[in-house]
């Protein structure tokens, strides 16, 4: 096309600094003017096929009229007030609702703005809840190499330092224990040593359960997850459960912790909680994890209380999106999108140069031996659809309403771009 791009990106371009990215080599980036449904709305006409749901969020696609009519009618309402000292509708509902939604007793919701923010939180009350016990020395976590859990110091520290993103920042970091995913019985026993060893150093155990998401979509058995649970309880070291990217159906079931039937002492939801409109995360404890905090001793409190916290318009979205869980048939799209993806992606097992292919719920994922990031997306938006490529993979992580025609467009889009590359 040869339309110019409009004034606002070009005027703008020298003043922004972008996520991820080079910013003396990265490519324009493409001007989005609108979206709705699956599709993305161009300045220059074109529309693309979302295949990435804005980084794993949209669940029920851009623009849904009840998210819409929910979200404006707060805007009129009470757009924001500070959760310290006073309350509102939206965030108490809310905190009931996933409550109720979440398994066991998982039932004190602390609200935050983004995922790194609601890891750090679940960090420090993993780590303040045996301080609160007199148990000083516990200040270390455990997490697993081809993690990722946010570009927050904290949480950087408990990333994969080798194949993550945060190698620069080693020496500044805290040192955290980050070791291998008991995939086998070697690495189970090597677990089961590390915590019986340094249980009194270390707070908790932290995972992204069944998906690793950002570090490659790297996929683990629900068995892995019973035994990393299993591991924690038998020496007493608490389980947190970093659902950020898994929550909400992405993975076939609500929470990907129903798979392996266990109950961490804290989960961290984020991304599609308010079905991919509004910044809000949530941090949220078992009974005995909140119970560590009262004391006649005002010390104790867990001191933390981001500013918008509990947003009122970000939570009256996510009360949206939960009524939209509970109306229309999301588990029975997934499910569907999964069979999908299976037959569709499967002949990319044979071209050349694919080490996997693989599928877990609303997740397709082709992996590479390499791939120039820049080239394949390019050529991915030549074919009519928003696919972004990281490291050695090209996947999609599509909306869940998305139509079986889309979808295909999707799949043939990324076998067609790994054939011809």
């Amino acid at each position: 096309m040869s339309k110019q791009p409009p004034a606002w990106l070009t005027e703008g371009w020298p003043h922004i600094w972008l996520p991820y990215a080079q910013m003396k080599t990265v490519p324009s980036p493409l001007a989005v003017v609108g979206a709705d449904g699956v599709r993305l709305k161009l300045a220059d006409g074109r529309e693309l096929i979302d295949g990435v749901a804005s980084w794993w969020t949209v669940a029920h696609g851009y623009n849904h009229p009840h998210i819409e009519s929910v979200v404006a009618r707060q805007l009129k309402k009470l757009p924001h007030i500070m959760l310290g000292g006073l309350a509102h509708e939206q965030a108490y509902t809310l905190a009931k609702r996933l409550a109720k939604l979440l398994p066991g007793d998982l039932n004190r919701v602390f609200f935050s703005d983004s995922g790194s923010v609601a890891v750090e939180v679940a960090l420090k009350m993993a780590m303040q809840f045996w301080i609160n016990r007199g148990e000083r020395s516990r200040t270390k976590s455990v997490s697993f190499k081809g993690g990722y859990h946010g570009d927050t110091f904290a949480t950087m520290a408990i990333c994969d330092p080798d194949e993550g993103m945060h190698a620069l920042f080693k020496g500044a970091l805290a040192e955290q224990f980050v070791v291998d995913l008991p995939l086998d019985g070697a690495q189970t026993d090597a677990l089961d040593t590390l915590l019986r060893r340094e249980k009194n150093r270390i707070a908790a155990v932290i995972v992204e359960p069944l998906v690793q998401g950002a570090a490659g979509m790297k996929f683990h058995s629900a068995e892995v997850l019973r035994r990393i649970a299993e591991t924690a309880r038998r020496h007493g070291v608490l389980l947190i459960l970093d659902e950020i990217f898994t929550g909400f159906a992405r993975t076939g079931t609500m929470f990907a912790m129903e798979q392996a039937n266990i109950v961490p002492d804290i989960v961290c939801l984020g991304k599609a909680l308010t079905g991919g409109t509004l910044p809000l995360a949530a941090t949220i404890a078992s009974d005995r994890i909140f119970e560590g905090f009262l004391s006649d001793d005002p010390s104790a409190a867990l001191m933390h209380g981001p500013t918008f916290m509990g947003n009122a318009l970000a939570c009256a979205a996510a009360n949206a999106s939960l009524d939209l869980f509970e109306q229309e048939p999301r588990l029975v799209q997934v499910a569907r999108i999964e069979k999908h993806l299976r037959r569709e992606l499967e002949p990319a097992r044979n071209i050349k140069g694919v080490r996997d292919v693989r599928v877990k719920g609303a997740i397709g994922v082709i992996e590479l031996e390499s791939l120039d990031r820049n080239a394949m997306r390019q050529r991915l938006v030549d074919l009519g659809v928003w696919i972004r490529p990281f490291g050695n993979i090209v996947y999609t992580t599509p909306p869940f309403v998305i139509s079986d025609d889309d979808l295909t467009k999707l799949t043939r889009a990324m076998v067609d771009v790994i054939r011809n590359a």
